[in-house]
C-alpha cells in the first residue's frame, strides 16, 4: 500500500508528459563562436500548440516552453531562470530494461529544476535524492552560469553524468541526443539518423569558426538533409511553384509533429546572467521565425509568444500551425501523415514557406543581436529597449504573415 501511494504521489506531482521525440544539443562555449555556452531543443510532441510563460513562484524566477492547454504551467519542457541556469529534455527509450511504469513527468521535474537549482551540479543533486524506481526515462541537457554544460542519462534506477566539458567526451565541444541514451541499450531507441543529421551541421560550423545562432535556429532546426538516404529536399527547389510534389517526411530533423524549437544562449563566467537569451521558434519550425526571450522582472514577453485567450494558443504559434497546412495537403489514408507537398516549402519562383520567411528570420535575428550586443557590453539589459524590441518584432512578424501569406493576427 505504502508503494501504491507513494507512486501515486509521484504522479501527481510530476504529471504526465506530452513529449514524444526530440532532437537537442549541449554546446559548450569552447564550441561557440562568442564563447557563450548554448542548449537546443527541437521538440517534437502531439502537443502542437505552445506558449512561453514567466514564473515566479521558486526560489529563482524562470521563463519556458509551455504547452499553450497548461493554463498555469505544471510543466516545462525547456527554459533558464535568474541564476543563468538552462534545463530541456529528449526521451529516451533504451536506458530501462524492466516493466517499472512510467511517470512521464519530465516536464513536472524541469519545472522544479527552474525553481530551485543554479548550477548543473544543484541538479545532480536533485536528481541524487529522486526515490528510486524515478520512473523516468530520458536525457536532461542543462547548462549555468558558472560555465557548466552536462546530459544525465535519467533512467528508473541509475542517473548518468556526461560532462560536456570533457575533452575525452566532447572533443568538439558538445554533444547531441536524440531518444537513445549512450549508456542505454545499443540500437534500440529511435533517432539515430536526425542524431547523424545535426552531428554534420554542428561540425561543419565548429570547422568554420564556431556555431552561433543561426547555425541552430536556420541550419540545424530546418535541416532538410536526410543522413541515411541522402537526400535533400533542397534539390526539389527547381520545380515552379504551384507543382505539387509529395514526398515522404520522416527522420528529418523538423518533423510533422515538431511543435517548436528553442534554444538557449547562456553567459560566460562573470558575465550576469540576465543576459542569458532562449531564441524561439513558437509553432512547426519550418513555418515559424526567430524571435528572442530574455527573462525580466516585469513579465515582459512578445505579444506573439504570450497566451491568447481567444485562439487557445499563442498568436506566433497559430501564425506558424495556419502556413503548415499548406504543406500537408493528402488526406487519403494513415500514411498520408507521412508525405509533405515540398513545393509550398521552397520552389523555383522563391515562393515557398522557406524562402519567404528567411528574409524576415534574417532581419529579426541582426535586429535582436545588434541589441543584445549592446547590452552584453554594459552587462546588463535595458528595459525599455528590450520591450521597444519586442514591439517591434510583434509588428514586423504579423505584418509580415499577412502580407506574404494573408494570415492575420489581431491583438
Amino acid at each position: 500500500m505504502k508503494k501504491l501511494l507513494a507512486s501515486i504521489v509521484f504522479l501527481f506531482f510530476f504529471g504526465i508528459s506530452a513529449g514524444v521525440a526530440c532532437t537537442t544539443a549541449v554546446i559548450s562555449g569552447k564550441a561557440t563562436k562568442d564563447g557563450r555556452p548554448m542548449l537546443w531543443k527541437n521538440r517534437d510532441t502531439g502537443a502542437l500548440n505552445n506558449k512561453i510563460m514567466i514564473f515566479h513562484d521558486g526560489k529563482y524566477p524562470y521563463v519556458g516552453l509551455v504547452n499553450s492547454h497548461d493554463k498555469t504551467g505544471k510543466s516545462i519542457w525547456i527554459g533558464y531562470n535568474s541564476a543563468g541556469f538552462a534545463i530541456m529534455n529528449s526521451a529516451s527509450y533504451n536506458l530501462n530494461n524492466d516493466t517499472i511504469k512510467q511517470t512521464g513527468g519530465e516536464g513536472r521535474l524541469m519545472k522544479r529544476a527552474l525553481q530551485t537549482c543554479a548550477t548543473v551540479d544543484d541538479f545532480e543533486k536533485l536528481l541524487n535524492s529522486l526515490p528510486r524506481p524515478i520512473r523516468l526515462e530520458a536525457n536532461f541537457g542543462v547548462i549555468d552560469a558558472q560555465g557548466g554544460a552536462a546530459y544525465f542519462e535519467v533512467g528508473n534506477f541509475k542517473v548518468y553524468k556526461i560532462d560536456v566539458n570533457d575533452q575525452a567526451v566532447a572533443p568538439e565541444g558538445y554533444l547531441i541526443r536524440t531518444n537513445y541514451s549512450f549508456k542505454g541499450t545499443p540500437g534500440k531507441g529511435g533517432g539515430y539518423i536526425r542524431y547523424v543529421s545535426t552531428q554534420k551541421v554542428l561540425d561543419q560550423a565548429v570547422k568554420n569558426g564556431g556555431i552561433t545562432v543561426r547555425t541552430i535556429m536556420q541550419e540545424a532546426t530546418k535541416n532538410l538533409h536526410h543522413s541515411l538516404t541522402g537526400t535533400n529536399l533542397w534539390d526539389y527547389a527547381n520545380l515552379p511553384a504551384g507543382h505539387q510534389k509529395m514526398v515522404w517526411f520522416r527522420d528529418y530533423v523538423p518533423r510533422r509533429i515538431s511543435a517548436s524549437s528553442c534554444m538557449v544562449e547562456g553567459v560566460n563566467p562573470g558575465q550576469n546572467p540576465a543576459l542569458t537569451t532562449m531564441w524561439t521558434d513558437l509553432g512547426w519550425p519550418l513555418a515559424s521565425v526567430t524571435i528572442p526571450v530574455i527573462l525580466t522582472k516585469d513579465h515582459s514577453l512578445p505579444v506573439l509568444l504570450k497566451y491568447d485567450k481567444k485562439i487557445n494558443d499563442a498568436p506566433m504559434c497559430h501564425l506558424a500551425l495556419t502556413v503548415k497546412k499548406r504543406c500537408y495537403t493528402y488526406h487519403w489514408g494513415a500514411s498520408s501523415k507521412y508525405y509533405i507537398n515540398v513545393n509550398a516549402l521552397l520552389n523555383a519562383d522563391k515562393t515557398g514557406i522557406l524562402q519567404v520567411l528567411k528574409p524576415l528570420d534574417d532581419q529579426l535575428i541582426d535586429e535582436s543581436e545588434r541589441a543584445i550586443g549592446k547590452w552584453v557590453k554594459a552587462n546588463k539589459v535595458d528595459q525599455k529597449e528590450l520591450n521597444d524590441l519586442y514591439d517591434q518584432i510583434d509588428r514586423q512578424v504579423t505584418n509580415y504573415y499577412a502580407k506574404h501569406f494573408g494570415v492575420k493576427e489581431n491583438f
